[in-house]
């Protein structure tokens, strides 16, 4: 009985370490096997292909899944695909890349100068350009606002000033960098105001527009204000339409 007993358990135990390591060379092969570009799988947007994935990051397919780094992948497609998020994994069991993507969404038109060519294109709420391409058609239906001038370093104070659109009843209409920063916005009704170049001041400034606009609707005061000047928002110059 004893015997029997270890008959079988070392049959058992044989049949595990065969599987084990048909499991384990399995996965190796598979491992070492080359991704190619059909290979990919893509889920969260239909707006980029795998061409897309392959023509925006620095692999050269085919490619053995153990040498793609996920993590520069991921930092490359993001930037050139203009995404919100994006998280790529390397899968044996279906073999492949699997890559899920979070488009950005669009709150305003943009243009911004790239070696001396006007490139056209979207911004969102974190002031994030997007390029043209990089953007779905469902997204660009309600856009009122347009962003000239835009650089890298004017993505935090866009934000903020385009975050404030949700909080503030004004409603604006251009913002507009100049070649050497100095900051213009133009509202449906208080028309050009100008912001000027430190950036710190934004949200006072932001403050400042919001009362202005409440307090001139009270006054139907729209039609005499040819412009504002909050450069210096403890000291705002109004400048009307002389009669």
């Amino acid at each position: 009985m004893i015997y029997e007993n270890q008959k079988k358990f070392k049959v058992r135990s044989s049949l595990f370490l065969i599987l084990f390591l048909f499991s384990t060379t399995l996965i190796s092969l598979k491992i070492l096997k080359k991704v190619n570009v059909q290979d990919i799988r893509i889920s969260g947007s239909e707006l980029f292909s795998k061409n897309d994935v392959a023509n925006n990051s620095s692999l050269i397919f085919p490619i053995r899944l153990i040498f793609i780094k996920t993590n520069l992948l991921e930092k490359e497609l993001k930037e050139n695909l203009s995404l919100k998020n994006i998280s790529v994994s390397r899968q044996i069991f279906p073999f492949g890349l699997k890559i899920h993507i979070q488009t950005r969404i669009p709150v305003a038109y943009a243009e911004r100068i790239l070696n001396d060519k006007k490139i056209l294109g979207f911004i969102d709420k974190d002031g994030i350009f997007i390029n043209k391409k990089n953007a779905g058609e469902e997204n660009l239906n309600n856009l009122n606002i347009q962003v000239l001038g835009w650089k890298e370093k004017y993505k935090k104070i866009l934000s903020k000033i385009l975050i404030s659109q949700d909080n503030y009843e004004f409603d604006l209409v251009k913002i507009t960098f100049s070649s050497n920063g100095f900051l213009t916005v133009e509202e449906k009704d208080l028309k050009t105001i100008s912001l000027g170049l430190n950036q710190n001041l934004i949200n006072h400034q932001l403050q400042i527009i919001n009362n202005l606009k409440n307090e001139f609707k009270k006054k139907n005061f729209f039609e005499k204000l040819d412009n504002i000047d909050l450069t210096n928002p403890k000291k705002p110059k109004i400048k009307v339409f002389k009669p």
